[in-house]
């Protein structure tokens, strides 16, 4: 277009052709309208992933939420997850599901890579195969969007922001993300109890006429896990994206299975679980459960200052376990009193840590043998005495009295007389 009219006269810069073709467009551009959609029960649902903020355990955070939301009665779920990897993702469904009382359908999704593989050309999507096999456990069918036309799920896109203004305005303040699905959930459920502009109803009440449509869930629910294979290191551990996570020495077999979930990761051979372990998303980290150390430093007592689990559980432990150790060492200093101090610890794996806590507190007041005095006041705890019912003597009213009357010290006087 700038060539042609300089070559009928025209004098000036190209750029201030460009400013004005931009301005004409944006007056004559005819602005976006969409169609009004109306859905059946039961039938359809979106899903979305957004970012949200909290403060957990006392440092401010961002995390990944997921949020589904069904079509007809606008019911919404919404869940926190660290990542949004595919066990997140599937997890999220499965959580959903159960909140819904039963599986959508439809599902419309973006075109997430844990769903769907990357789409280079044309419309034609093909689902990941493990997606494909969660999706036929559940037994619903999959929408995926036209890429960048975002309104195609502008009912869950719109949620994702509503749970941000609504749910986690302040930043919800948590020590884990336990608690901060708990507080998600009981959100949801006030939500029910809003009705949508132009809605004749609350949401719950929608969703109450909607839950017979959807699709009974399965008797078993799906793995929400990634599955590897690994090999028992010599210190004890398996390895799972460079973190290291430790496995009892007393049942430790070369060859081993790991199941990772969003929050938790199993140690398994065969169909027996070994360990069970707090995920990190972080790298190059030691998870330990001292426990698992326990029968080897029964027989290498002297490793006990320096073996790296029991270091940092020492960090934090009470201070009543740092004098039972002292005591045991100053009575048994060849070894035998740190062995009978690894027999106290290994209470832990029967007990609660505050039930036996509370016994070794109790042991040392007493001043029992410390081992025997430990377990003792264990059982007592466990066990504890009966407390006798308070006697009624309201249909006796003559033996009201009996205990209550004045002591007379007269009769040992006679007796110490010899009884004249």
């Amino acid at each position: 277009m700038f060539t042609t009219i300089q070559a009928e006269g025209y004098r000036g810069s190209e750029s201030r052709i460009r400013v004005y073709v931009g301005q004409q467009r944006r007056l004559h551009r005819r602005p976006p309208v969409f169609l009004p959609l109306e859905f059946d029960p039961g039938q359809d649902a979106q899903v979305d992933w957004g970012d949200a903020m909290a403060i957990m355990d006392g440092e401010q955070i961002t995390f990944q939420l997921f949020v589904m939301r069904l079509c007809y009665s606008r019911r919404t779920f919404a869940m926190a997850f660290p990542t949004q990897r595919q066990e997140a993702f599937f997890a999220g469904h499965v959580h959903a599901f159960h909140h819904f009382q039963g599986v959508p359908h439809r599902l419309t999704y973006d075109n997430l890579t844990t769903a769907v593989k990357p789409l280079l050309v044309g419309r034609t999507r093909q689902e990941q195969r493990a997606f494909t096999v969660f999706r036929s456990h559940y037994l619903f069918d999959s929408h995926f969007c036209t890429p960048g036309q975002g309104h195609e799920k502008g009912g869950v896109e719109h949620g994702v922001g509503y749970v941000r203004r609504n749910f986690l305005v302040p930043l919800p303040v948590v020590e884990s993300f336990e608690d901060l699905n708990a507080l998600l959930l009981q959100a949801c459920l006030q939500d029910d109890q809003r009705q949508v502009h132009r809605q004749p109803t609350t949401i719950g009440t929608a969703w109450a006429a909607e839950q017979p449509a959807l699709r009974p869930l399965p008797a078993h629910e799906f793995a929400c896990c990634v599955t590897v294979n690994a090999a028992l290191t010599p210190y004890s551990q398996v390895i799972f994206e460079t973190n290291r996570y430790s496995v009892p020495v007393d049942r430790a077999v070369p060859q081993l299975v790991v199941k990772a979930y969003p929050f938790r990761l199993d140690i398994l051979h065969q169909d027996q679980v070994l360990a069970s372990h707090a995920r990190c998303y972080e790298r190059d980290q030691d998870l330990f459960d001292p426990l698992h150390y326990l029968p080897l430093l029964e027989q290498r007592p002297g490793a006990f200052e320096h073996a790296k689990p029991l270091r940092r559980w020492r960090e934090g432990w009470p201070v009543s376990y740092t004098r039972l150790l002292h005591i045991l060492r100053e009575a048994h200093p060849d070894g035998r009193g740190v062995r009978e101090f690894v027999q106290v610890l290994r209470l832990h794996l029967e007990h609660p840590a505050a039930l036996v806590a509370q016994a070794i507190t109790a042991a040392l007041e007493s001043g029992c043998s410390p081992l025997a005095g430990v377990r003792l006041c264990l059982y007592q705890l466990l066990h504890p005495a009966p407390t006798p019912p308070a006697l009624d003597l309201t249909d006796q009213p003559r033996l009201v009295a009996v205990g209550a009357q004045p002591i007379n010290l007269a009769c040992y006087d006679q007796l110490l007389a010899g009884g004249a």
